[in-house]
């Protein structure tokens, strides 16, 4: 089983630096990709957060009509089950992201969402992970999955 963090799913819904990657790894994936609603959340979130960003600043950020345009793609891609939002025990995976805090935080600096993306991985089972982040690869990795892409 596979699982992306949010990295991995913004370079599928814009064009950007690692686009092409995770492009060819959806076009030569059968079935849906797991998902999590907080992913999901925490995507629809940084979409958000690009629109003030340009709003204040034209070259920073995303312009409302190209974040629209990737959460209508989003939407168009969980009907279709091209993403399916996988069940979540969020108490199993608040108890796993306490450990995984605890045990590499310090030393590597994990931010709160990366070490819930890798607990949820390892909730659901995942063995390998979909990443961008140079610092939730060492994460998952120090946590035995195979990152991809």
């Amino acid at each position: 089983m596979v699982f992306p963090d949010t990295s991995f799913l913004c370079s599928v819904y814009r064009t950007q630096e690692h686009s092409p990657k995770a492009d060819a790894f959806m076009a030569k994936r059968s079935g849906p990709l797991p998902v999590s609603s907080l992913l999901l959340l925490e995507f629809r979130q940084s979409l958000r957060l690009q629109v003030r960003l340009h709003t204040k600043d034209k070259t920073k950020g995303f312009t409302k009509s190209e974040t629209t345009q990737m959460m209508r793609d989003l939407q168009s891609d969980l009907r279709t089950k091209v993403l399916e939002v996988m069940p979540v025990d969020w108490s199993a995976v608040h108890h796993t992201a306490e450990e995984l805090s605890e045990r590499y935080t310090e030393a590597n600096g994990h931010r709160l969402a990366d070490i819930l993306h890798v607990a949820t991985a390892l909730h659901l089972g995942a063995d390998e992970f979909l990443t961008f982040d140079a610092n939730q690869k060492t994460l998952a990795e120090a946590e035995g999955m195979l990152v991809k892409v």
